[in-house]
C-alpha cells in the first residue's frame, strides 16, 4: 500500500557476479560483475520508473548494477550505504556448496553456520537502521536500492512476506511511513530466465 508523502524504496538485487557464475558464495567479499551481469542491469535499466534516487550497497557488485542503471536512465551521482552490505558469511566466503559440504558436511542442510557467521539479528537490524535513514533523509521519494539478496531476504523475513530467493534484478518495493514498514509487490527488471542464467548459490 502507497500512502501520501511515504518513502518508496524499490529494493533490487545485483547482476550476476564472478562469484555467482562459480557459484561461489560471497558474503562481503568484493567479486565484480560478470559480463552477464553488466548485461543484466543494462537489460533492467529499462524497466525503471521514475525514481528521484539511486543509492546502492558499495560492494562492487551492487555499484556496478547501480552505476549502469543509474546512467541508463539518466540519475546520479550514485549514492552508497554501508548498512547495505551483504551478510557476513565468514568462513564460507569464496566457497562452493560442495566445499561447504566436503569440509563442514550437514551444515548448510540443519541450519548450522560458521563462527564468523554475521547473526539474523544484528544483519536485520543494520538493514533496517539503513532504510530507515534513507527514509529519513529522503523522504517523500522514490529510491532505486541496489543491493543483495539477503538483504532483501531479511527485510521480507522482518515484514514476514518472504516469497522464495531472489534472482539477479528482482527484488520488492517497501514503503516507510510514520516510521512504519509495509511491504509492497515484488519487482522483477529482467525476465526469470534471464534473472537466473549461471546464477550462483549466495547473494
Amino acid at each position: 500500500m502507497n500512502f501520501p508523502n511515504s518513502t518508496s524504496l524499490l529494493m533490487v538485487r545485483h547482476g550476476q557476479s564472478t562469484w555467482n557464475a562459480q557459484k561461489r558464495w560471497q558474503g562481503q567479499a568484493d567479486p565484480p560483475l560478470s559480463d552477464f551481469g553488466r548485461h543484466q542491469a543494462k537489460v533492467g535499466s529499462d524497466s525503471i520508473g521514475a525514481v528521484e534516487l539511486v543509492v546502492a550497497s558499495p560492494q562492487l557488485r551492487a555499484l556496478e548494477t547501480a552505476s549502469i542503471i543509474a546512467e541508463n536512465i539518466g540519475i546520479g551521482p550514485v549514492q552508497t550505504h554501508h548498512g547495505l552490505r551483504e551478510r557476513g558469511v565468514g568462513e564460507w566466503s569464496g566457497m562452493t556448496a560442495e566445499e561447504i559440504d566436503r569440509d563442514y558436511p550437514g551444515w548448510i542442510d540443519s541450519g548450522r553456520r560458521p563462527p564468523q557467521w554475521e547473526p539474523d539479528d544484528l544483519f536485520t537490524d543494520r538493514v533496517l537502521d539503513a532504510i530507515g535513514y534513507l527514509a529519513t533523509e529522503f523522504g517523500g521519494s522514490t529510491i532505486l536500492v541496489v543491493a543483495h539478496g539477503g538483504v532483501i531476504l531479511a527485510v521480507e523475513d522482518h515484514l514476514k512476506v518472504r516469497e522464495g530467493r531472489i534472482p539477479n534484478l528482482h527484488g520488492r518495493v517497501v514503503n516507510h511511513h510514520n516510521n512504519e514498514l509495509t511491504a509492497g509487490d515484488r519487482l522483477a527488471l529482467i525476465p526469470r530466465d534471464l534473472a537466473t542464467g549461471g546464477t550462483g548459490i549466495r547473494n
